[in-house]
């Protein structure tokens, strides 16, 4: 059976809030555990509900969505926080995903793909809205070839497979999806993963696919 997936979901829009915690509560294996409508009630709701992932808007009063992320990534490493908001312009995409968010979201996502970010958040995957990816891969492709030698994205200390790896990452495929494709099992993904992001400086598979883009070993 199932674990059911535990959710805090913050909004500062009453309407929206209720709405997206009803839409979430009828999945058989999503329970949302707590509601915040400011990015401080969302901090304390998360210490209090101990949730698997969290899902919050950008625009707040007070601490807004980016603020409770990083702080959130302070007090609970590794909890997976996804961003559900209306705005998808560059500054929203790249303070969300600075903060630590692992899956940006506009609000035109239907219930589906809604319940399947909660999902991949919670397996370990990083999940972005098609435009933001767009935005992203746009932002970070190099202007020009780099010079011979150059590195300025740390992706040359990657091995072989390593780089890969990242490549499937860039592609949107899951662990499961890249032990599949590359004829390995899904624990030595995950070990190549762990091995890249170490190199690279990197938290999550967000910033690692966009460090592949900026390096030019991942295209659009």
């Amino acid at each position: 059976m199932t674990d059911t997936i535990r959710v805090v979901v913050a909004d500062d829009q009453t309407t929206i809030r209720e709405a997206v915690a009803a839409m979430l509560d009828l999945q058989p294996d999503i329970d949302v555990v707590a509601t915040a409508a400011d990015g401080a009630t969302l901090v304390s709701a998360v210490g209090q509900a101990n949730p698997d992932v969290v899902l919050t808007d950008l625009r707040m009063p007070g601490v807004d969505g980016a603020a409770a992320t990083r702080q959130i990534g302070e007090s609970h490493p590794g909890l997976p926080v996804v961003v559900l908001t209306t705005f998808d312009d560059d500054a929203s995409v790249f303070a969300a995903l600075d903060a630590g968010a692992v899956g940006y979201l506009t609000k035109d996502a239907d219930r589906h793909e809604l319940a399947a970010a909660i999902r991949a958040a919670a397996a370990g995957q990083s999940v972005l809205d098609r435009s933001v990816q767009q935005r992203l891969v746009a932002a970070m492709r190099p202007s020009g070839p780099p010079g011979p030698g150059t590195d300025v994205t740390g992706v040359g200390a990657l091995t072989a497979r390593e780089r890969e790896v990242l490549v499937h990452m860039a592609d949107g495929l899951s662990n499961r999806e890249i032990a599949a494709a590359l004829f390995v099992s899904e624990s030595t993904v995950k070990t190549h993963i762990n091995n890249a992001f170490a190199k690279l400086d990197v938290r999550d598979r967000a910033q690692a696919v966009a460090l592949a883009y900026r390096s030019g070993i991942a295209r659009g």
